[in-house]
């Protein structure tokens, strides 16, 4: 099948490599503009064009795709982008984490007669988690399973029927991180498994989102990193691990601000000791204790101003060796 893929990060990559691999032709490419980023803020291409120009993929990377932008440029970028998709020959589109909304009008180019329309691989199990951060906000509401949703898209925000859902176990240690691959895994074999489907003849049932059960998943922002030590401990854990690798969790002692990347809840009877939230309790073979406002967290892996990744108990060791008493700020 002809292919036009609309993506951006890795996540989106992934599953364009594997429609390539499944000998899908992907004659043209979407994708946000070059941003600056890593210390020299150099201009820097999303993994979708990079894979694209590695296949010798047409790339298009228009700011908007509204015609009617109030902006000259943006306005002609979208027109250009507009008139390609007009003419180009394909059978459907292939919509993920792109970071652009499709108008109608767009969505209609694709449903012409003969073609397929618009398919978006969603990490959730809609209709829980529409929106921008469904794998951060599934780990920090302790959600115990998610999954990629195969959707036929519709203008709405993730509102679309799906056509494929496949179900992935949460586990009590996972990050965004490590989760984020395993559901970009799962969301490129499911998206190859449709395609497959269509190009074989066969049709796709398409099942209306339930219209309870709604949540949306809003944007991580920095300002969330800061732990509140008041909290649960299983509540200070799922947003240490939901917030790796972004943006990061932090507390700060009277010297400086620490990142804290990985956490568990620790089997009962492991710490013995209490104290006031945010207080250092002891050390595990490779973690610290922490007092929460209600039990106690083993933090895993912390990370010092300017300094790398190390386990938290070598990272806060030095304190337990000057005798002292260690206390992260509670959040005001």
């Amino acid at each position: 099948m002809k292919i036009v893929f609309a993506g951006t990060p890795e996540f989106a990559a992934q599953a364009m490599r594997a429609i390539d691999d499944a000998g899908h032709e992907i004659v043209l490419a979407l994708t946000q503009p070059d941003r600056r980023a890593g210390r020299g803020m150099h201009l820097q291409a999303s993994p979708v064009k990079e894979f694209a120009l590695e296949k010798n993929i047409p790339v298009l990377q228009p700011e908007t795709l509204r015609r009617n932008s109030a902006d000259p440029t943006k306005q002609a970028q979208a027109q250009e982008a507009y008139q390609q998709l007009s003419k180009i020959d394909f059978d459907a589109m292939v919509v993920v984490a792109y970071g652009l909304i499709l108008p109608q009008e767009v969505l209609d180019i694709s449903q012409q007669p003969g073609r397929h329309g618009s398919f978006n691989i969603h990490a959730s199990l809609l209709p829980r988690w529409r929106g921008a951060a469904p794998i951060q906000r599934a780990i920090e509401a302790g959600d115990s399973k998610t999954g990629a949703c195969i959707m036929q898209m519709d203008a709405g925000l993730d509102t679309g029927d799906t056509v494929l859902i496949s179900e992935l176990e949460i586990t009590s240690e996972e990050t965004s991180d490590t989760l984020h691959n395993r559901l970009a895994t799962l969301g490129a074999q499911s998206i190859v498994n449709v395609l497959n489907h269509l190009q074989a003849g066969k049709g796709l049932i398409r099942t209306p989102q339930e219209a309870k059960g709604i949540t949306y998943a809003e944007k991580i922002l920095k300002s969330e990193a800061e732990i509140d030590w008041g909290l649960s401990a299983p509540e200070i854990d799922r947003r240490i691990r939901a917030f790796n690798p972004f943006p990061g969790a932090t507390s700060s002692t009277q010297e400086q601000v620490m990142k804290f990347w990985s956490s568990r809840i620790p089997k009962a009877g492991a710490c013995s000791k209490t104290g006031l939230p945010g207080e250092l309790l002891g050390f595990s073979e490779n973690g610290a204790y922490i007092q929460c406002g209600n039990g106690v967290i083993e933090v895993l892996e912390m990370q010092k101003p300017g300094g790398k990744k190390m386990s938290a108990s070598l990272c806060l060791q030095s304190f337990d060796s000057h005798k002292q008493a260690l206390r992260f700020h509670a959040k005001e």
